[in-house]
């Protein structure tokens, strides 16, 4: 493809995925930030929660000097907490939905533009309507109480429901009527898709692109092992590209791109953000890791 690999989009990464020593917002926070920040390569970043107020406001001003688009990544928080916020429990719901808001305050405070959070478990097909209407309900509060304070605007993630995760949302067409009703009240939201869950969804690219395309918000893209079990990395582990049993290098990556092209997210003139989602092994370096990332897409769009 002849035009700009950063005309076309906006490439991002996952801080706390690519320095797994800072979950948690703990460790070196600042300094890991401040790596990606000064690195033109990306024009967009995804944090987490920094419980330190210090820290947090370091990293703000840090954030705002760079011009850097920031994302703020709930997932660890609800993951870590196990916080559902499709619990048929109504105090358990509301706990994680208060978490949440919590959650967007502090995104607020580090000047992100999109909050994404994902579903809670599949709680089996007998009572997946419920759970769907009460995820529903869970977001607008979530999305209200962003609207409420700015215009940040609101994403769900969607992962496996039967590997590793064990999601709710779930399969892409299902997110899509999540994302419907959202939309009722709060027309700014809408869904993340990572090219490291598609072989856990058991969709391609195209499927869950082009079923998504009216709804996608944001674009992930990493690895996974969904073939064999016995893989020491084997379901959402996020590691690099080519790792030996995965399922994603340059041609897979091509493929996403291609994907994200027709339906018109990625293109000359659009700065959507496509943000790389790795982490490093035991023995592996982030460094290393993110090098290799940043050469899997410069290879993979010049082969469109």
């Amino acid at each position: 493809m002849n035009s700009d690999l950063h005309s076309a989009m906006k490439v991002g990464i996952v801080q706390f995925m690519a320095f797994p020593e800072t979950g948690g917002g703990k460790g070196p926070v600042f300094e890991t930030i401040t790596q990606i920040a000064e690195d033109e390569f990306f024009g967009a970043i995804e944090i987490s929660t920094i419980p330190d107020s210090t820290v947090r406001a370091n990293v703000a001003r840090l954030l705002a000097s760079a011009q850097i688009v920031v994302g703020y990544g709930a997932q660890p928080i609800q993951l870590g907490g196990k916080l559902d916020l499709n619990a048929l429990d109504r105090e358990q719901r509301q706990k994680a939905v208060d978490r949440m808001k919590v959650a967007v305050d502090e995104a607020y405070e580090l000047g992100a533009q999109r909050f994404a959070v994902l579903s809670g478990p599949f709680p089996g097909a007998e009572h997946e309507a419920e759970a769907v209407k009460l995820l529903v309900d869970s977001l607008n509060q979530i999305c209200a109480h962003a609207s409420s304070q700015g215009s940040m605007g609101v994403a769900l993630e969607t992962f496996d429901r039967s590997i590793d995760k064990k999601s709710l949302i779930g399969p892409n067409a299902l997110a899509v009527e999540v994302s419907r009703a959202v939309r009722q009240e709060h027309p700014t939201f809408g869904l993340m898709l990572d090219l490291s869950h598609l072989p856990l969804q058991f969709e391609t690219s195209e499927q869950a692109l082009t079923t998504a395309k009216d709804h996608l918000v944001h674009a992930h893209i990493g690895n996974c092992v969904v073939n064999d079990r016995s893989h020491p990395l084997y379901g959402d582990l996020h590691p690099r590209f080519g790792v030996e049993g995965g399922e994603n290098d340059v041609p897979e990556v091509v493929e996403y791109l291609r994907a994200l092209r027709e339906i018109g997210y990625v293109g000359d003139g659009k700065q959507n953000v496509v943000a790389f989602e790795v982490k490093p092994q035991p023995g592996e370096t982030s460094g290393a890791v993110i090098a290799n990332a940043k050469r899997t897409l410069i290879e993979a769009w010049a082969r469109l």
